[in-house]
């Protein structure tokens, strides 16, 4: 119980903090082209075509969410004969998840796609879908996500300049250990586990309440530091762990699909506002597609990579999971002041 508060309390600071007043300000526009500088974050850009929109995430080109958006590209500019250009930067190069979230909100970045609870800093109830062992299958997840309750949590986001295009798939997160460590074969392995996760507080408290030691840590970075031992674990769905080579810092992998990661795709407000309707059409339509695209490469990479990690050497075990369902089930409740009861009525009657 102490843990858990202290873990409330750490919670509710940063949500506090990214939840302050917001001011007046002019900066300088981050799209090429612009012709007037921003008044205030979601007042309407005015744009002068051609305009480079940039794109930053922060896994590698590999993944299934750069795939879809190297075909999202190529579609947008082809569609809008390259009025609308975009430039996308892989691997962290715009800044970790939070930097770019962060960056949206200054103009310092066009367009991410990350996890929806890394977006619970600012608009709380973006994270609910995070919330551990919601699902059992990609379907009754995406069902959910598509749903008009959870859509419609996207205009949360706006106040802080997002404006949320579609929800990309990041798959069921999973938990793997170093040699040192072993697998994680029972709920009670996770007891003082180091454990490198997002910054996400739904992820972390999950953590925590399976009596594990959570720390945020960029992405971009996270190899080389399971490599000098900074963490003992780490936990990311199965294509992300094959795609980005996890699995050469780390000996074991326990298929735990604790949290299911929906990632919305999302591009500055104010920027949105002033790109005019047709392209916003076209843009809206490839997002879509986009999203399809993700999707089914998520859910067909975590069935096929299993086998390939074990062929580079991972040992996979898959413990009973009951054990972490019920040790997690308070998750929910340390939230609940900040997703609201409908909200949490509407998950329990999913």
């Amino acid at each position: 119980m102490k843990k858990r508060l202290l873990c409330l309390a750490a919670i509710m600071i940063l949500i506090l903090s990214g939840c302050g007043e917001t001011t007046e300000k002019s900066v300088k526009p981050a799209v090429s082209g612009s012709s007037a500088s921003i008044e205030s974050n979601n007042k309407s850009e005015e744009i002068s075509y051609p305009i480079t929109i940039r794109v930053g995430y922060s896994t590698g080109e590999t993944d299934p969410r750069g795939i879809a958006l190297a075909k999202f590209k190529e579609s947008v500019e082809q569609r809008t004969n390259k009025d609308i250009r975009i430039e996308i930067h892989p691997g962290g190069e715009l800044g970790s998840d939070g930097e770019l979230i962060a960056g949206l909100i200054t103009d310092d970045v066009d367009m991410t796609v990350s996890s929806a609870g890394n977006f619970a800093l600012y608009a709380t109830r973006m994270g609910v879908s995070a919330l551990p062992f919601l699902f059992d299958d990609f379907e009754s997840a995406w069902k959910f996500i598509d749903s008009d309750e959870i859509q419609a949590l996207g205009k949360d986001l706006e106040e802080y300049n997002m404006h949320v295009l579609s929800y990309f798939d990041n798959g069921f997160r999973c938990v793997t250990t170093s040699e040192k460590i072993g697998p994680v074969e029972k709920a009670s392995d996770m007891d003082g586990l180091n454990i490198r996760t997002p910054d996400n507080q739904i992820v972390m408290e999950t953590m925590s309440e399976l009596g594990a030691n959570p720390r945020s840590y960029p992405f971009a970075e996270l190899t080389d530091a399971l490599k000098k031992g900074v963490f003992d674990a780490q936990e990311n769905p199965i294509p992300v762990i094959y795609n980005n080579g996890l699995y050469k810092v780390q000996k074991y992998l326990s298929i735990t699909n604790h949290i299911y990661d929906a990632m919305p795709l999302v591009i500055r407000n104010n920027l949105w506002n002033g790109i005019k309707g047709e392209y916003k059409s076209i843009i809206e339509d490839e997002a879509k597609k986009a999203q399809d695209e993700n999707r089914n490469l998520v859910k067909k990479q975590t069935s096929e990579y299993v086998s390939k990690l074990e062929d580079v050497g991972m040992k996979v075990n898959r413990p009973d999971l009951e054990p972490f369902r019920n040790a997690t089930s308070g998750v929910a409740e340390v939230f609940e002041n900040v997703f609201g009861e409908d909200l949490l009525n509407f998950v329990a009657g999913k």
